[in-house]
């Protein structure tokens, strides 16, 4: 059954809360704006996206080891980094509905309406001309598609000037200029376009006045940056090496919406690439292509991604991509590729007065490496994953089943056992069942309702393996194996269980997919 697109987000919602994934946080006190809590499933999938990109980055490189970096860090890493003076973000104000606004989104949302044009353009001439169609012709000629990809990229780089010179009154200009109205109320009433800064200030020590200032880190690289000399060398690291980390980042989004898209509280999957100066872009075209090959090993479908280059560069770096995804909004970020010179490093040895450099064996001599960034935040990776998963489906009876179609390597449980009835010894075989998987997989044990009825509650959870006890079960040891995706229907004997199910459900089986 085919959702509409602007239902499709309010589904995503009412089913994370309904079947047991978010809470909106503090929710009896009628909840804190963009802060939410994982609630029993959501918790189970959250932990599985993090394991699935902790294997493939980490025990899957030799050279690629991992930390856990504290949240509090010394006030002068913070000026080092930058984000005490440019950790900001370009606001503006409707006078008309008091709403406040990215002024930069605003602009891209904008932009990105000019390219959904251009791809209709190209759709209808695909479909007019069928196989004879050459789409990079069409694209480079047609006079409409060419109008509205040069519109784009002359918006974007105008944008893209003034943020970095701090014109934020050419920045205002565009919007007028572009006759971009308030999303909700419709005016283009704005204000003047001004800058703010992200991070959460905090106090360290036990009374007011000798207490130290302190941020929330706003992002999780920082702390990777100023461990990389003791990792580096209590590790033996040879570069090219990486270090990865996991872990929550904050950040006093003034504009927080679109659920778990962008809060205030979130957790970031960041590695840090340490290369050879000069050696960097060769690596960060490889990230680019490892990274999406991971994104593409979960099966939501390569026409959901797509790469986006900068037009602006943060000013760390020399080069930057996006992987956007195709959310239930639109495309927008999911992971930054970004290669960052040797900025940090250089930035934390002037402000630390110590030495953050690689002695190079091979060249005889000592350098401060580049570094090539991957990071991707873990809730907006579940957004994405969620959002695909949910679909609602016509069966060949004409009713209707809801089916959230995870990755089965990342379903928060991988199997529900059911007895057919609560008695004659079915609970108690179902619950022997239990007791073996449960060492190896995340299960579950349902007896509550109608065994069909049990089917749609599992199909809803994501659950990828129903398993059915019932009589036959017990004169010969098997059982009914139901696959969540076909509703397909297998008896086997018991024993066959755990490597059935492991085959489907394995990390290795998934990420051998990027080979």
């Amino acid at each position: 059954m085919k959702v509409k697109q602007e239902d499709l987000f309010k589904n995503v919602i009412s089913h994370a809360k309904e079947y047991g994934f978010i809470f909106p946080s503090s929710e009896i006190y009628d909840g804190l704006s963009a802060v939410y809590d994982y609630a029993q499933n959501g918790v189970e999938l959250k932990k599985n996206i993090r394991d699935y990109w902790w294997k493939s980055m980490v025990q899957m490189h030799e050279n690629i080891v991992g930390i856990d970096a504290a949240i509090f860090m010394h006030p002068t890493t913070w000026k080092a980094s930058g984000h005490v003076d440019a950790f900001n973000d370009p606001l503006i104000d409707n006078k008309d509905s008091k709403k406040r606004y990215r002024a930069d989104v605003l602009i891209e949302d904008y932009c990105e309406k000019l390219h959904q044009k251009a791809l209709k353009e190209i759709e209808k001439a695909k479909a007019r001309f069928g196989d004879a169609f050459d789409e990079a012709q069409f694209v480079a000629t047609n006079p409409r598609v060419v109008e509205y990809y040069s519109k784009k990229k002359a918006i974007l780089e105008r944008m893209a000037k003034g943020l970095d010179t701090g014109d934020l009154a050419d920045v205002k200009a565009l919007i007028e200029e572009l006759e971009i109205a308030c999303p909700e109320s419709g005016s283009r009433n704005w204000t003047e376009v001004r800058q703010f800064n992200l991070m959460f200030g905090t106090k360290l020590g036990a009374s007011a006045e000798n207490a130290m200032d302190l941020y929330l880190r706003p992002e999780t690289a920082q702390g990777i940056f100023v461990n990389f000399l003791n990792v580096q060398k209590t590790g033996r690291m040879k570069i090219p090496f990486g270090i990865a980390q996991t872990g929550k980042a904050f950040r006093n989004e003034i504009v927080a919406r679109q659920f778990i898209f962008r809060m205030r509280e979130f957790e970031q999957m960041e590695m840090q690439f340490f290369v050879k100066p000069g050696e960097e872009m060769q690596w960060y075209e490889y990230w680019k292509e490892t990274r999406l090959k991971w994104h593409l090993s979960l099966g939501l479908g390569a026409e959901n991604y797509r790469f986006h280059d900068h037009e602006k560069l943060a000013h760390y770096a020399n080069a930057a991509a996006d992987i956007e995804f195709n959310f239930p909004f639109g495309f927008k970020e999911l992971e930054g590729i970004h290669s960052r010179t040797d900025f940090d490093l250089s930035s934390h040895e002037k402000y630390s007065g110590k030495k953050l450099q690689y002695f190079d064996p091979e060249e005889n001599k000592s350098y401060v490496p580049y570094v090539v960034e991957t990071s991707v935040g873990l809730d907006r990776m579940f957004l994405a994953v969620f959002s695909k998963a949910l679909q609602e489906e016509v069966l060949e009876d004409g009713s209707t089943r809801t089916v959230l179609k995870l990755p089965s390597v990342l379903a928060p449980t991988k199997a529900a056992v059911l007895p057919l009835i609560k008695r004659d010894g079915l609970p108690e075989v179902a619950k022997q069942i239990i007791e073996d998987l449960k060492w190896d997989f995340q299960v579950a044990y349902d007896e509550k309702d109608a065994v069909g009825r049990r089917y749609r509650r599992q199909d809803a959870l994501g659950t990828p393996f129903c398993i059915t006890v019932d009589h036959q079960t017990l004169e010969d040891q098997t059982v009914t194996l139901r696959h969540r995706d076909s509703m397909q229907q297998d008896r086997l004997p018991i024993a066959q269980l755990k490597e059935i199910i492991a085959s489907e459900v394995s990390v290795r089986s998934w990420l051998m997919r990027m080979k």
